[in-house]
C-alpha cells in the first residue's frame, strides 16, 4: 500500500510517500507562495525516484488547516483531484495536530498574522485544546499556565523557541486512527476565524 503524504499549509512543503505505514521518502523545505509551482513536480521526483507508479498509490494522506489560507488550498486540490482519478480515499489531518511531537503533550503553533495565533493541544492521541485562533496575548498566557508541555512550531514571532516539527510523519502515524473522508470532493479546509 502506498500513501502520499501532503502538506501546504504553512511556510514549509512537505511532500512524502510511506508503505506500509513507514515513510520511504519525503522532502520539506521553505517554499513560501511557490507551493502551488512546486509541489506536484517534487510529488513527481519522490514517485520516479522510487520507482512508484501513480496507479500504485492507495490513500493520500493531506493537512487541511488552519494554515496559509491559499497553501492549505494547493494540497487538499491536489490531493482532491489525485483521489478522484485514481479512485482512492483521502485522510484529512489538522495542520496543528499533524505538528505533535510524538507522544509528549504538544502546544502546536501556526502564525495567523494580526497578532493572532493558530492554537492546538495534543497529549497522545487526545485533543486537549481544539484547534482555534487566539490572540498572540492569550497564547503565551496559555503557554505560562502549562509550561510542562512542549512547543512545536515555528514561533519565533512569539519570542519563543518550538520544535520543528515533522508533520509528514505525525500525519503517517495518525493515518490508522483517522476516518478516510466518505466525499472526497465535498472536502473543506480548516479556515479559523475570531
Amino acid at each position: 500500500m502506498i500513501t502520499v503524504l501532503l502538506d501546504s499549509s504553512n511556510r514549509d512543503l512537505a511532500v512524502g510517500i510511506g508503505r506500509d505505514g513507514k515513510i520511504i521518502d519525503s522532502m520539506s523545505y521553505e517554499a513560501w507562495q511557490r507551493q502551488s509551482e512546486s509541489m506536484i513536480p517534487e510529488l513527481d521526483k519522490i514517485l520516479k525516484k522510487n520507482q512508484i507508479k501513480r496507479t500504485d498509490i492507495s490513500d493520500i494522506v493531506v493537512a487541511i488547516g488552519p494554515g496559509s489560507y491559499t497553501g492549505v488550498r494547493i494540497a487538499l486540490t491536489i490531493a482532491k483531484v489525485m483521489a478522484l482519478a485514481l479512485n482512492v480515499p483521502i485522510y484529512p489531518v489538522s495542520s496543528l495536530r499533524a505538528m505533535k511531537i510524538g507522544s509528549k503533550p504538544t502546544i502546536a503553533l501556526i502564525n495567523a498574522r494580526s497578532s493572532r495565533s493558530y492554537i492546538g493541544v495534543f497529549e497522545k492521541e487526545k485533543v486537549i485544546l481544539e484547534d482555534q485562533i487566539m490572540t498572540n496575548e492569550e497564547v503565551l498566557k496559555y503557554i505560562a499556565k502549562h509550561s510542562e508541555y512542549e512547543i512545536s512550531g515555528d514561533v519565533q514571532y512569539l519570542g519563543l523557541e518550538g520544535h520543528k516539527p515533522n508533520a509528514l510523519k505525525e500525519m503517517m502515524n495518525l493515518k490508522p486512527i483517522i476516518k478516510p473522508c466518505e466525499n472526497s470532493l465535498g472536502l473543506k479546509p480548516i479556515y479559523l476565524k475570531d
